[in-house]
């Protein structure tokens, strides 16, 4: 039997190593700085929120000569009557039953598309993907006659109804791809024991859907707390305004443009966007990763 002697490791020589150095640091500090450049903007509005009125556009830098907290106390004293915990709640509503049905609707019927056959299977699933280039203010009008007629305007039930019928098809999308890549044996073993099609779902499907289900709950919160155009459309009653609606509330009441104020409102909005995506982000970068959407 012969013995190969082990190939010893190529050793790394100092400059080498001084290059390497250099190479890392530039790298870290061209991502610093293209990090910084696109966080400027609320890096800006965070800063602005706390300028006196007469300084938001005369002093453009991120540190306000004369800082005051009162943009903020303006904002918790109320907006148009209501106060501002009203909105929070009103936002919170939507934004939590809109997930709530997309998640439910978009895991079930990618577990239909993804793993039941059926007649027409394929030109359904065709025709849902092509709903993807609709835009939306194609049906605007067809929906808002529906809801009218059903004497739903004015509610919240516009924003969040549609959301329990799968009708984000890029989310169905994001579902189907995943249950694809789940081996069948389960739902073979799940029939062995006596489950039918909404039992495997339910209890062996769903639960491993999580990194699906993560990345659909956090783009829906996400795009549906930032709406604007779909509440605009349907809200009339202030008192179910959410935080958008709010914010045009607040600048169409005063006489002049106050900035102070809006920008300490606009900083209240995006602080349970960021939280959400701050707790949720390892699952939204394990669920894109894994559901054939990379790259």
């Amino acid at each position: 039997m012969s013995v190969q002697a082990a190939t010893p490791a190529p050793s790394v020589t100092g400059t080498e190593r001084r290059g390497l150095t250099v190479r890392t640091v530039l790298w870290h500090v061209a991502v610093t700085a293209l990090v910084l450049v696109l966080m400027y903007p609320v890096l800006w509005l965070v800063s602005s929120s706390f300028k006196p009125a007469d300084e938001v556009l005369s002093n453009l830098a991120l540190l306000p000569d004369h800082g005051t907290t009162s943009n903020y106390s303006q904002v918790f004293g109320g907006v148009a009557g209501y106060s501002v915990w009203q909105y929070f709640g009103n936002s919170l509503l939507v934004s939590g039953l809109a997930v709530i049905g997309n998640v439910l609707s978009c895991a079930l019927a990618g577990y239909v598309f993804g793993r039941l056959k059926f007649r027409g299977r394929g030109p359904l699933f065709a025709f849902m993907i092509a709903t993807i280039m609709l835009p939306h203010h194609v049906v605007l009008i067809p929906q808002y006659i529906i809801f009218q007629k059903l004497d739903m305007v004015n509610t919240f039930w516009p924003l969040v109804l549609p959301k329990f019928f799968a009708t984000e098809a890029f989310f169905v999308f994001l579902m189907v791809q995943f249950v694809r890549g789940l081996p069948k044996e389960l739902d073979e073993s799940a029939t062995i024991d006596g489950c039918g099609p909404f039992r495997t779902f339910w209890y062996v499907i769903l639960p491993l859907l999580r990194p699906a289900v993560i990345t659909t709950s956090i783009f829906t919160f996400i795009w549906t707390w930032n709406d604007f155009f779909s509440q605009l459309i349907y809200l009339n009653d202030p008192s179910k305004f959410t935080l958008p609606l709010a914010l045009q509330i607040y600048v169409d009441q005063t006489s002049q443009s106050a900035f102070g104020p809006m920008f300490a409102m606009s900083v209240l909005a995006l602080v349970p966007i960021g939280l959400f995506f701050v707790a949720f982000q390892r699952f939204l970068v394990d669920g894109v990763s894994t559901s054939g959407l990379k790259g």
